[in-house]
């Protein structure tokens, strides 16, 4: 019988790093010789325990949550047991999964939120599960606290949809001679909104943010639009991720921190520049040959503009696809499951999952 993998986070099914790292791991569990199933409390999943939301007024109880679960041979858990969005939420998911073959996948724990300091519970352990980390960072600081894990950074498709530049551009109102910034992220503190508007005002370009605000950054976000001196769109993208890349000029990420960042590889992958701030695991990134363009650099972006380098382009988008594609996550995911044993038979695991 084809084993089946669970996928279970607060919400999954969207634009952010969660659920596009979880499709990523979907997409290579299901070459591995899974059947999956999505579980959340939002987004447009197989299973809706809506106790799993972010702002859900109560967790959900732990038989509604082994229900969700019934006839999964391996949990996935995506950042539900890393950071502390719905903690009542978190502590039904470890309890029900205790001793049960579970991934805890994680992206950006407690810790690394100043917010989130006196939570110490996250993430828990059990000797029947594995801990991923997306990044070298989080798995020494997981090994820290006694947490042994494995770092699978996120991979992305390395031959996307080309995208739809002069139909999204349209959509948008944009002319084929503006020059577009693209930020695609939600809006909130560290994404730092403020530097995105100026390197668009620098650049005499237009500012394009694609997310709502979130975490309470709403009041702020309308201070800092209403004081730019650039063209300002803000609104969701009318079609894919992919014709959202094509029809940018430039891709804007200069956050403060992020547990990955996976719009500057996009980019890469679709052969834009990038302006990427400073955060930890930016650089353990560029270590991997990233050529990003930094923040204050507007000089720099605007003599690209003027005189694309095509070289430069070739080289972010080798280094994506030979560090950062869906067969380095199935090479690595795949090695993890080998050791424990999780993998299925016809994909060359010793046994299958869960057996004894």
């Amino acid at each position: 019988m084809t084993p089946v993998a669970a996928f279970v986070s607060f919400r999954l099914g969207g634009n952010d790093g969660v659920s596009v790292a979880a499709e990523s791991w979907r997409r290579v569990l299901h070459g591995l010789g899974f059947t999956t199933r999505t579980i959340a409390g939002e987004g447009p999943v197989d299973v809706i325990v809506p106790g799993l939301a972010i702002e859900a007024a109560a967790p959900p109880a732990d038989d509604e949550v082994g229900a969700a679960l019934d006839g999964v041979d391996l949990v996935v858990v995506e950042n539900l047991l890393t950071i502390p969005m719905n903690l009542p939420a978190s502590r039904v998911v470890a309890r029900v999964l205790r001793g049960r073959p579970s991934i805890l996948h994680h992206y950006d724990p407690a810790w690394q939120r100043a917010r989130f300091l006196e939570v110490t519970e996250l993430p828990p352990d059990d000797p029947a599960w594995r801990h991923v980390a997306i990044n070298a960072l989080t798995r020494n600081e997981l090994a820290d606290r006694g947490i042994a894990a494995t770092t699978v950074y996120i991979g992305l498709d390395p031959d996307p949809s080309p995208g739809d530049r002069h139909a999204t551009r349209a959509a948008l109102g944009v002319a084929d001679d503006e020059v577009l910034v693209l930020h695609p992220v939600r809006a909130i503190a560290r994404k730092d909104i403020p530097a995105a508007v100026r390197l668009a005002e620098a650049l005499g370009a237009t500012y394009w943010l694609t997310g709502a605000a979130e975490e309470g950054y709403g009041p702020r976000l309308d201070a800092v639009l209403a004081m730019a001196s650039c063209r300002v769109l803000h609104r969701p993208m009318p079609g894919t991720m992919s014709d959202a890349y094509a029809a940018a000029d430039v891709v804007a990420f200069p956050s403060t921190w992020e547990g990955f960042g996976i719009p500057p590889v996009e980019a890469a992958l679709h052969r834009r520049p990038a302006v990427v701030g400073r955060y930890p695991v930016a650089d353990e990134l560029r270590a991997l040959g990233f050529r990003w363009f930094e923040p204050h650099d507007a000089e720099g972006v605007a003599a690209h503009l003027a005189r694309p380098d095509p070289a430069l382009l070739d080289a972010n988008r080798a280094v994506a696809v030979r560090h950062l594609s869906l067969d380095r996550v199935t090479e690595t995911l795949g090695a993890v499951l080998d050791e424990a044993g999780w993998l299925p038979v016809r994909a060359g695991g010793r046994d299958p999952v869960g057996a004894a």
